[in-house]
């Protein structure tokens, strides 16, 4: 699957397991051998994300990082040929849940499957059971997805009906904040490396470029002004890629930081008290910072407890509460504070209600990320492959619905009633699934997901020890023979784990 920002994990090769043998130590290979047996590997991030991603170990990624390579396959086409170096052994039947815990992790052989009760896996799907991606942070990012794509299209009928307002303001509670929190929960392994940094520019900025320009054409085609490109200005959902860009960047730094959580926040309260404007989506980036901060510091032990049955009993009770608050603030509640676009001056308040209000707003999003995160399946679904390529319905859409806008489709729903928002709730649910199918994934994988030109790749910095060529240049640093192993103090290349050993406790999209 597609490597995306929502949710690479950028997780690093783990230490030997507690009982495991001491992996033998090999000289690194031959840096162009390296660069052709290195394996294309996806976690959704592109959502297959912008990129998805505790403690960390330096060094280059290992096969979850996804280094880039030369594949016969685009990098979103989810499947890879049998015998190709990093493929899935589909003899061994290896799957998530299948190594018996820290002990059989560390050096348990795999229990053979009897005979003619395994088939092979094929296809996208197979490729998700077998790479060990923990399959409730798939759900959950194909779900903020899909209310991304349905509050896109209640908006432009919220006005005119109580009820698409309700769950307009209900939807807007918690759905970015819940999508921040897992953008930032999957960069905790992010720390600034050389194929995390070209990641960020092929899966982030690339894409943001991209469909600021499609955003722009569409602008020239439907209002017919004169074709701009305006990167300072987002369009429509691409300020997140922007926002998102800028999170991962600083995620190093918020480690560094004592309290980051409330230092965050308090960054974010003080964004209402600025006259920032629309550049950069500068007072939404600041504003849902927190969440992706909250994110950063949440390991995955603390999100286990949503996932059990306790957890979906009281949650269900919260949300509907949550709906008929929702009811009865629709026609006196503006979304403005919910938009995360206007600050205490926009909003006629004084700096004391107004900061009272936003603390109250951190709580209660809080209550319903949480609520809804104790509803999302913890097992494989029919949907948990589209939610590791997630960015591709998240981009995508914004251009049919800016074109059904534009040529006056929401103006029909409105005269429609009720019937015609339940027929576009269904068409909008359609539509999420349909662009991440991957025979979409096959031809737009060049503007969603490129591959950083090999050309392009930079040098590693000398270091003591290195021997420089007769022509006085350094040798150019490339990741072990495979792709999974990690590079110690003294230079020397760590034997990749075997194929079907999982590290205890941690996934390929970082759970």
């Amino acid at each position: 699957m597609a490597w995306d920002p929502f949710t690479d994990s950028f997780v690093t090769p783990s230490r030997t397991a507690p009982g495991g043998a001491e992996p033998q130590r090999t000289a690194p290979p031959d840096g162009e051998a390296a660069a052709r047996s290195a394996p294309t590997v996806s976690a959704l991030g592109s959502c297959a994300g912008p990129d998805g991603s505790g403690g960390t170990l330096p060094g280059p990624p290992g096969p979850a990082a996804g280094l880039p390579a030369p594949a016969p396959a685009p990098p979103s086409s989810g499947t890879r040929r049998p015998g190709e170096r990093g493929a899935p052994d589909e003899a061994r039947g290896a799957r998530e849940g299948d190594t018996g815990g820290p002990e059989k992790a560390a050096g348990e052989p795999h229990r053979r499957w009897a005979r003619g009760s395994h088939r092979p896996a094929r296809g996208a799907s197979a490729a998700a059971r077998q790479s060990g991606r923990d399959p409730f942070l798939d759900n959950a990012r194909f779900l903020l997805v899909l209310l991304v794509v349905l509050e896109h299209n209640w908006a432009p009928v919220a006005d005119a009906m109580r009820g698409v307002e309700a769950a307009s303001l209900l939807v807007y509670s918690f759905h970015l904040p819940a999508l921040a929190l897992l953008c930032g929960h999957l960069s905790r392994n992010f720390t600034g490396r050389p194929d995390q940094m070209r990641r960020l520019l092929t899966h982030l900025l690339v894409p943001y470029l991209v469909f600021e320009a499609a955003f722009g054409g569409m602008r020239t085609l439907f209002w017919e002004q004169p074709f701009a490109v305006t990167p300072t200005r987002p369009s429509f959902v691409c300020w997140f890629l922007l926002a998102l860009f800028v999170w991962r960047l600083t995620a190093p730094l918020w480690r560094a930081v004592r309290w980051p959580v409330a230092f965050a926040a308090l960054l974010s309260v003080a964004a209402g008290f600025t006259d920032l404007g629309d550049e950069l989506a500068l007072s939404r980036l600041l504003m849902y910072w927190p969440w992706f901060v909250l994110g950063l510091r949440l390991r995955a032990d603390r999100l286990r407890p949503l996932r059990n049955r306790a957890a979906r009993r009281w949650a269900l009770p919260v949300l509907a509460a949550a709906a008929a608050g929702a009811w009865w603030a629709a026609p006196r509640v503006s979304r403005d504070w919910l938009l995360m676009e206007a600050g205490a001056h926009e909003l006629g308040l004084r700096p004391l209600p107004y900061v009272g209000v936003r603390l109250a707003l951190f709580v209660l999003g809080g209550v319903l990320v949480a609520a809804f995160l104790a509803l999302v399946p913890a097992r494989r679904t029919g949907y948990t492959v589209l939610g590791a390529c997630a960015l591709y319905p998240f981009l995508l859409h914004g251009l049919v619905v800016e074109a059904v806008r534009q040529t006056g489709g929401y103006q029909v729903v409105v005269t429609g009633g009720l019937l015609a928002v339940v027929g576009t709730t269904v068409l909008a649910v359609g539509l999420t699934m349909l662009l991440g199918l991957p025979q979409v994934r096959q031809v737009l994988w060049p503007l969603v997901e490129p591959s950083f030109p090999g050309w392009l790749h930079g040098r590693a910095a000398p270091e003591a020890g290195d021997t420089a060529a007769p022509d006085g240049r350094l040798p150019r640093v490339r990741a072990p023979q495979g792709g999974s192993g990690r590079w110690p103090a003294d230079g020397r290349a760590v034997a990749p784990r075997s194929a079907g050993t999982p590290v205890p406790g941690r996934t390929a999209n970082g759970g």
